[in-house]
């Protein structure tokens, strides 16, 4: 079952297009990365399909109910979360949640504030006041606040920025198990760890959807070759290598320089002259999905609209 299944979703603010004519279709308990550089389109794509932004034309369904018509019932069915913490700093943990059950009239409220708890891994810190939490625990206080009211899909607008590498895993273990308990995510995030985490991936630029495919899916429809270089003076050979045809972009990993092409037989013949180098190093890679994103944005910058 689809639990959004929209197509035609556009947004414009004055002359510029932010969202350009999209379609986004999520199953049930699937957990969708949505990626894209700054300026993409992510949030605004989020907030129409939550109900909190009318899209200029749309249709389709969100939860089972039209985007347009219906988009008073999908607000209140669905969990969004903002990039920046929105909670009363001076109240507890436990008080912020009380405000938020107040506010969705949850009943028995106190019942529901603990299972909240429970489930978030917050129960220790119900007492604590949220100005003190660090910003993982923020964010869960955050999470914690959007599934109360047991919503079937949650909107995840970049949850873990700037929050450290252990606070952003056991959320994720966190979203993981909602997941499993059958809710669906749409999640938004700049880090290709947490990319990898998802069970597809849908890239966005400029408002246009670029790909759309599990990670297996996008490594093979990209169709490129990667060959991966390390020894010295690995440093200057970037700027050489960058210059030649059939080789598409340079990019260091660590001591490797990742060099990567679409055309195999193009890209092993560009590098030839540099393999009898006995300082260096060369085999063949894997293609990384930062590898993939960057052709993506490549490509849509030479053909904005030939996708």
């Amino acid at each position: 079952m689809n639990v959004i299944d929209v197509s035609g979703l556009t947004k414009r603010f004055g002359d510029k297009t932010v969202v350009d004519n999209i379609s986004l279709r999520v199953r049930q308990r699937e957990i969708v990365g949505f990626l894209g550089p700054n300026g993409s389109g992510k949030t605004t794509t989020i907030r129409m399909l939550c109900g909190l932004l009318n899209p200029d034309a749309a249709a389709g369904t969100c939860l089972g109910y039209d985007i347009v018509r219906e988009a008073a019932l999908i607000k209140l069915r669905t969990g969004y979360m903002t990039q920046r913490f929105s909670f009363y700093e001076d109240l507890t943990v436990q008080e912020n949640l009380d405000f938020v059950a107040r506010l969705y009239d949850l009943t028995p409220r106190q019942r529901r504030i603990d299972e909240a708890l429970e489930r978030i891994g917050l129960a220790e810190r119900r007492k604590q006041l949220a100005g003190a939490l660090s910003g993982g625990w923020k964010q869960r206080l955050a999470l914690a606040a959007c599934v109360m009211h047991e919503p079937q899909l949650l909107l995840l607008d970049e949850p873990t920025a700037g929050v450290d590498p252990q606070a952003r895993r056991e959320f994720w273990d966190a979203i993981h198990r909602l997941s499993d308990e059958g809710v669906t995510v749409l999640v938004s995030t700049h880090y290709m760890d947490e990319a990898e985490r998802c069970h597809r991936i849908v890239y966005i630029m400029d408002g246009q959807i670029l790909a759309d495919g599990t990670i297996p899916d996008l490594l093979s429809q990209t169709g490129l070759h990667t060959l991966r270089v390390r020894g010295r003076g690995t440093g200057a050979l970037r700027a050489r290598l960058e210059a030649l045809p059939g080789v598409e972009q340079v990019a260091p990993f660590g001591e490797n320089l990742h060099v990567t092409g679409e055309d195999r037989a193009a890209l092993l013949a560009a590098v030839a002259p540099f393999r009898a180098d006995p300082d260096l190093v060369w085999n063949e890679g894997e293609t990384t999905l930062e590898d993939v994103f960057i052709h993506l944005m490549r490509r849509h910058r030479v053909h904005p609209h030939g996708h």
